[in-house]
């Protein structure tokens, strides 16, 4: 199982979250099989608002699900369409998620309770 992470930072475990999925400078994907640790750039964190297509630089990485503060019905939406689960965290760093996704202790994000505003969480 790998999952991916919005990071505003390249710190591995020890990255801290972005808030917003589309707009992380970093995406940091970790393989519970391995253990190991992948940084990705997100060449496309810079756009304009509604515009992000984040999963191009993710493509080809194999990851099951996203770990997230929050994202958008549209995007939630292009991502289920997609095959891909997103789980909303209100944790801090990279090694809390694990922790928590470990766990199971993440809610997953549906339409329902994604964000409607840059300031829902």
């Amino acid at each position: 199982m790998k999952i991916c992470i919005p990071t505003i930072n390249a710190d591995k475990q020890f990255a801290e979250v972005c808030d917003h999925f589309g707009s992380a400078p970093y995406f940091t994907i970790y393989d519970f099989e391995a253990d190991t640790y992948e940084t990705i750039n997100n060449s496309d964190h810079s756009h304009e608002h509604g515009t992000c297509h984040p999963m191009s630089n993710l493509k080809d990485t194999g990851i099951d699900c996203i770990v997230c503060r929050g994202l958008g019905r549209r995007a939630l939406q292009k991502l289920n369409d997609s095959g891909m689960k997103v789980l909303r965290t209100n944790q801090s760093t990279v090694n809390d998620i694990i922790e928590s996704f470990s766990e199971i202790k993440l809610e997953e994000i549906d339409p329902e309770n994604a964000c409607r505003s840059h300031g829902c969480h």
